[in-house]
């Protein structure tokens, strides 16, 4: 029996629609090589404004995880708002699961529209996307920032319990939730407050509209991520970085934030908060990517939970 209503769905609508009436346009740009990526373009590009490149992480789709920054941004960027591979309408029929791979798809959309020169946010598993995007696009990539992705982990992490998942499958599991049981297990995960009533309805909504399709494909990627993964192979980017973390972050670890730290890379922990700060610290959030982004070269401003300047909160 089909559903009559879907409060996801609606929702879905209603990014859609903040989206659209924000300026931005969405776009299909087929790679030719089996690939097809959804991205949200500027309906006219402004040139006087320099380019940022919004990436998303698990999750729904990209509307869902930026539509609270895009107010925010828009009078200070041209934004570029691509779903990754798998998310979305984007998808490939190719075997690579890399975020190396999901790297390049994302340049050559940028390169479709014209884009020559951008700063990258990555949240997450973007995070790791948007890492790869500067290691291997150093002269066209300005500034990066990313978000409670722990691109520094090392396959052995896993082996010696840094995580509270037992292995890569689990987390896989966790990660592309089926069931209602697993979505609350994932949100525990990723929210320091979470509603006291979590209706397995809404979740089983959710599931249904968000997370049936390329269930496989998405937990290769997870899988993709730790395989082979030493310390000493990740190479260094030389771009201005700006790292921000949760303080209770339980998908990755804190301690994973400090293996970042170089020359060129600057460290910012958001207290109360974990892995979904973007949901639940945003005024702070954008404080930091406003520092980092929009005001440079003033370093970022550390700021307590209640919003307010704070001296050395990330050290």
């Amino acid at each position: 029996m089909s559903r009559c209503f879907s409060l996801t769905a609606s929702r879905d609508w209603c990014y859609r629609s903040v989206f659209t009436k924000s300026g931005l346009k969405s776009t299909i740009t087929d790679l030719n090589d089996g690939t097809v990526i959804h991205c949200w373009i500027p309906k006219a590009q402004a040139p006087a404004k320099p380019n940022l490149l919004l990436i998303h992480g698990f999750g729904a789709n990209a509307m869902w995880q930026w539509c609270s920054y895009i107010k925010l941004l828009l009078p200070h960027y041209n934004l570029y708002i691509p779903d990754l591979v798998f998310f979305g309408d984007s998808y490939t029929s190719l075997p690579d699961r890399t975020e190396s791979f999901q790297a390049r798809c994302l340049m050559r959309v940028m390169e479709a529209n014209l884009v020559s020169k951008m700063s990258i946010v990555g949240l997450s598993y973007g995070g790791f996307v948007a890492y790869s995007m500067a290691a291997q696009f150093e002269e066209r990539v300005e500034r990066v920032v990313i978000c409670c992705a722990g691109v520094c982990v090392e396959e052995r992490d896993l082996k010696e319990g840094l995580f509270k998942v037992r292995d890569v499958e689990e987390a896989a599991r966790i990660l592309v939730p089926q069931t209602p049981e697993t979505m609350k297990e994932l949100l525990g995960f990723a929210f320091v407050k979470l509603p006291k009533v979590l209706p397995s309805c809404l979740l089983d909504d959710f599931i249904s509209v968000m997370c049936t399709e390329f269930v496989e494909e998405k937990r290769d990627l997870i899988r993709a991520i730790p395989r082979n993964r030493k310390l000493a192979d990740i190479p260094k980017i030389t771009q201005p970085t700006l790292i921000v973390w949760g303080e209770q972050d339980q998908i990755f670890p804190l301690e994973l934030g400090y293996r970042h730290l170089g020359d060129n890379a600057e460290l910012v922990v958001l207290k109360n908060t974990g892995h979904a700060f973007i949901v639940e610290k945003v005024k702070e959030f954008f404080k930091q990517l406003k520092s980092f982004l929009i005001d440079p070269p003033h370093p970022p401003v550390p700021v307590s939970s209640d919003g307010y300047p704070k001296h050395n909160s990330h050290k």
